[in-house]
Order: structure tokens, then C-alpha cells, then sequence
């Protein structure tokens, strides 16, 4: 139903349903503020509802509202000359922006053809003083009255113009208690735990007990395989990738639609995997308050624009223990340390990239302090850290540089060297990862392929039911029937050939294997399996970070190791001379 459609019709002056009184205050004023200049110009009766809501229960206020054009035909004006602008049905009255109505009702005054404008009171016409002050000024410097139930003002009167000033301040002022008695009464429920709006992906709204998790227990298992999958990669980019390589979607049940709270599989995105890696509910706090608007970053017209998200901390109420969890208040907080180092920011070492580089955004120059950068040079893109940031921000000479290969070298040998008496134990590690992520992976599969069974079995529940003379219904169901069945055969296929590439359990070859792996740890690190982003994460896990300083002009480089935990090592290298 349209906005339109709700509007009821304006009463004419001879309907009986709806007898116009015109109070006697206003016929009183007639002769002391009505001028033939006036009554040479066009009336115009303003009327406006702030909802759709309110559009389809106020009908009583509306149609007093549009009595208002008979109060004019009293006042003295031409029934012809009565203009009823009705267009901003359904809007706010806190700015004029997106309100066509108000904006040719403004247009009509500057253009000295209004002699007077009418509405129910000062509400209707604007909320906000900085809207309320020129609509006034213009009245009066254009000579138009104003006029409402209560009576006729003139701008150009001071009395009047004090009184419509007190009438625009009270507008706003109005709306400023609603909103405050509101706001402190959903704060004071948020503060209780109990209020609620929307729930997040893998929980479901329960009457009087707030949240619940989702009852469907593929939902469960995708949710929790997202927050192992982002310890496992690292990063937002990463846990993507994994999702959309092994087919995995999100259980979303919308909130609105014909569709409305019924589980729905949609393909994984950046921005819902980052809203729920975010989102301390996954941890079992209450979170409210944690949206806000910046009013210097509104675009005039646009409601929705402005908003802003606070961290988990800033929020009005963050209650812990107050919800189902998935993961650990302490897993949370991680994960939000995490996706802020991962952020691009001078004092962040960044996500892991995919450069051959092994200490991009840990390597910091011992000369100045400064963070250095990773570039590659020559037609066999040579790797180089530099310390530029003096260069590129007052065009000074760089700092200090020397090739990347040497130093990556030197702290590779380190960290092996480090992880070694471990190999045995990261080995047994290792295996058991495997397993638990490949029963993951099968599990996920299926439970698709029992809810594609299980939606077969319904349709054909659904054909076999109807009556086989009605032809155009039973047509349908069995279209609907054999699209489950092509579905549930794809996917057995796709779990057959899953079931054949990744055995559930690993192999005693297998298992020997991994050991191998870990006995020949250097092999392992240079071996065209592990990637540079794999060699990344291993030295950021033992590594805080690297300081270099190159002695003078010489070859030789102090590298300071940082590791995890606090301990730090000295080393010195010999960087290569270059040749001509």
C-alpha cells in the first residue's frame, strides 16, 4: 500500500460527516490582521502526518488538518484561491531537505504570491529553529501571515513575531523530550539485558528470554568454523578464501520479506564475516549503544548517512555472560587485537601479504625509529627493505637499506632453530589439526546433503498429496520435486568426490608423512607447499619484531630479534656489495 493510498480524502464544506467550526477567535482577528493584499493572494493549508503509521491510524488529525481549507473560505479567501499542499505525507518535519511540499510552499512566498499559510500548529510546518527562523523571516519580508487553530500572526508585527519564535522553540523542544523519555527508557531496559532488536547470524529471537542459538545445527557448525577458520588464517582475507575454495555459505535468517526468520544459505562476504568477527554476542556479552552519528558527516537529504560504529569497549552497555556463546571473552578480545594489527596503519604490522617478503611491517630501522618499507627493483624483482619515510615526506636522502634476501635468511634460520626442539610435539600438532578440520569439512557436506534429502522427501510428500486430476497444481509440485532431486544428486556427487580427495581420518602414510615434515623442518620451510603468507605467519607468531642498522657505510648490519614473550637476541650479518 502506498503512501497515497493512505491519505483520506479532504472534507468538502457541505458534508455533514464533518461539520467545519471555526473558532471565534479567528473571525475576530479578521478586520485587525486581514488586509486586501492578503485576500489578493492565494491561500495555502499545509498539512502533514510524520509516519506511514501515523498516515493510516491519525485520521481524525489529518482530516482536522485538512479542515483548515474551510477555516480559509471563512477567513475571506475564494474556495479557488485555497491551495492544500499535501506532499509531504509521511516525512519529518526536522529539515526541509527531502521535503518537495515545504520547498514549493518557500518557493510560492519568495515569489510574493502567498498572502497567507496555514497549518495545524507549528509542528507540522518545521521541527527545527534553523528551519522555523527564515520560513518567518520570508513570511514577513514578503508580507504573509500565518495562521493555526489558535489564531493569526503577522511577522511583521514584533508581538507576532516574539509569539511565532516561542511557538517555533516549543516545536522543537517537544520533539526533544519525546526523544529524550524514549531514550532513557530503552537505555533503562538495555541496561537489564533485555532489549532487542535483530538477531545476528547463528542465533534466533526467543519470546521473553532474548536470544537463543540457532536451533538448526548446520548454522551452529558454519559459525563456529568461521572463528577456527580466522585463528587458523589469520585474517579477514584469508577466512574468505577458505569459504568460498570449500563452498561454504552463511546461514542468514532475514528479518523481513515473505521470507522473514527462515533459514536462507548465502554466499560469504567481507562485510558480514567482519560485522560478525566484531560482534562480542559471538562471546556471550550484551552489546547496546554501539551505533552513533556524526553530524558533520550527514549528507542533506540522506537519512541513513553519518553512522558510525564504536568499538565493543565504547559501548552505552556491554554486559558480559548474558548471552549463548560461541567462542571465549578472552578468543574475542584476540581476535579484535588481531583485526587491528592487520589494519595499514604506521603503528600496525598489517595483514600478511603475498610478497615474498618475510618481515613486511615487523622491520623497524635502528637509525631513526621509523618503520621500514618492503620494494622490489631489477628485472628479477630483487628484494630490498628500505627506510624512506624521511624521503617521501621532506625529500631527504634515504635512511639506510639493504637486500631483503640475507636478512630474511638470517631470521628463518632463527625461528627454525627456535621451533626444532618442538618438531615432535608441533608434528602430533599437526596431524590432529588436520583431522579436526577435515571432520569439519565433512560434517558441513553432510548436513547439506540431509537437508537436501530431507527437502526431497518433502516435495514428493507434497505431489504425492494432491489430487491427480488437478493437473495445474500437481504440474508444479512436480517440477518442485525434481529440482530437489537433481539438487540432492549434486550434491552426493560433490560429497562422494570430496569423500575420495579428503579421506575423514589421515592415513598411516599420512601420519608418517607429517612426521617426516617435522624432522626436516628446513626442508619444509623451503618446500613449494608452504607459501610466503605461511612463512609470515609462522615468524609473527615467534617474532614482535626486527630492528636493523647498518654500520655506517660498511657491510656489516646490527639485526636486534624481538621475540614473543619478551626475550630479544643480537645478531650481525654481512650485507652483499654491489657490483657493477
Amino acid at each position: 500500500m502506498s503512501i497515497p493510498d493512505l491519505i483520506p480524502t479532504p472534507p468538502t464544506p457541505a458534508s455533514a460527516a464533518c461539520p467545519v467550526v471555526v473558532p471565534a477567535r479567528l473571525l475576530a482577528l479578521r478586520p485587525a490582521k486581514i488586509r486586501d493584499h492578503h485576500l489578493a493572494r492565494k491561500a495555502i493549508v499545509y498539512v502533514r502526518q510524520s509516519s506511514p503509521q501515523q498516515v493510516a491510524e491519525h485520521k481524525e488529525s489529518t482530516a482536522r488538518q485538512y479542515a483548515l481549507a474551510d477555516v480559509a473560505v471563512a477567513l475571506g479567501w475564494p474556495r479557488d484561491r485555497v491551495e492544500v499542499v499535501d506532499a509531504d505525507q509521511a516525512c519529518t518535519a526536522q529539515t526541509v531537505e527531502g521535503r518537495g511540499g515545504i520547498q514549493y510552499i518557500l518557493a510560492e512566498i519568495g515569489l510574493d504570491h502567498v498572502g497567507i499559510l496555514m497549518g495545524q500548529d507549528a509542528s507540522r510546518l518545521a521541527r527545527s529553529d534553523p528551519d522555523w527562523v527564515p520560513m518567518v523571516r520570508s513570511c514577513g519580508l514578503f508580507h504573509a501571515l500565518l495562521g493555526d487553530y489558535d489564531g493569526l500572526y503577522d511577522p511583521t508585527d514584533f508581538n507576532d513575531r516574539l509569539l511565532l519564535g516561542m511557538k517555533g522553540i516549543m516545536s522543537e523542544a517537544e520533539l526533544h523530550f519525546l526523544r529524550a523519555r524514549m531514550h532513557d527508557a530503552r537505555l533503562n531496559k538495555a541496561r537489564r539485558g533485555e532489549l532487542f532488536n535483530h538477531a545476528p547470524i547463528g542465533y534466533v529471537r526467543e519470546p521473553g528470554r532474548g536470544l537463543a542459538l540457532d536451533p538448526d545445527e548446520q548454522a551452529q557448525q558454519v559459525v563456529r568454523l568461521i572463528f577456527d577458520q580466522f585463528d587458523r588464517q589469520g585474517g579477514l582475507h584469508g577466512l574468505l578464501r577458505h569459504l568460498v575454495h570449500h563452498g561454504i555459505r552463511l546461514p542468514v535468517r532475514p528479518h523481513f520479506g515473505l521470507n522473514r526468520g527462515k533459514l536462507e544459505w548465502h554466499r560469504p562476504n567481507r562485510e558480514t564475516l567482519q560485522n560478525m568477527l566484531h560482534h562480542p554476542v559471538y562471546a556471550g556479552y550484551y552489546r547496546h549503544g554501539h551505533r552513533a552519528v556524526d553530524p558533520r558527516r550527514k549528507v542533506p537529504g540522506r537519512r541513513a548517512t553519518g553512522r558510525t560504529i564504536n568499538k565493543p569497549e565504547d559501548c552505552l552497555v556491554l554486559l558480559e555472560d548474558r548471552c549463548p556463546a560461541y567462542i571465549t571473552p578472552e578468543r574475542f578480545w584476540a581476535n579484535q587485537q588481531r583485526l587491528a594489527a592487520n589494519r595499514a596503519r604506521s603503528d600496525a604490522a598489517g595483514a600478511v601479504r603475498q610478497g615474498p617478503s618475510l618481515l613486511g611491517g615487523i622491520l623497524r630501522c635502528g637509525r631513526c625509529g621509523r618503520r621500514m618499507t618492503v620494494a622490489y627493483s631489477g628485472p628479477a624483482s630483487r628484494l630490498r627493505y628500505l627506510c624512506s619515510r624521511a624521503m617521501a615526506d621532506y625529500a631527504e636522502p634515504v635512511c639506510q637499506g639493504l637486500a631483503g634476501g640475507v636478512l630474511d635468511d638470517l631470521v628463518a634460520a632463527q625461528v627454525l632453530t627456535a621451533l626444532e626442539p618442538a618438531a615432535l610435539e608441533l608434528s602430533l600438532m599437526a596431524a590432529d589439526d588436520l583431522e579436526r578440520e577435515r571432520a569439519r569439512l565433512h560434517q558441513d557436506r553432510r548436513q547439506g546433503l540431509e537437508r537436501a534429502r530431507y527437502g526431497a522427501e518433502r516435495a514428493f510428500r507434497q505431489y504425492d498429496a494432491v489430487e491427480p486430476e488437478n493437473r495445474l497444481v500437481a504440474r508444479e509440485l512436480e517440477r518442485r520435486w525434481e529440482e530437489a532431486l537433481k539438487e540432492q544428486r549434486r550434491l552426493e556427487e560433490e560429497y562422494a568426490r570430496f569423500s575420495r580427495d579428503q579421506p575423514r581420518g589421515l592415513s598411516a602414510g599420512e601420519r608418517e608423512q607429517v612426521r617426516a615434515w617435522a624432522r626436516d623442518l628446513p626442508g619444509l620451510w623451503r618446500a613449494a607447499t608452504t607459501t610466503a603468507a605461511d612463512r609470515q605467519r609462522i615468524v609473527r607468531l615467534l617474532v614482535q619484531e626486527v630492528v636493523v642498522a647498518v654500520r655506517g657505510e660498511s657491510e656489516r648490519v646490527d639485526v636486534t630479534i624481538h621475540w614473543a614473550g619478551g626475550f630479544s637476541s643480537d645478531h650481525e650479518l654481512v650485507r652483499p656489495v654491489q657490483r657493477y
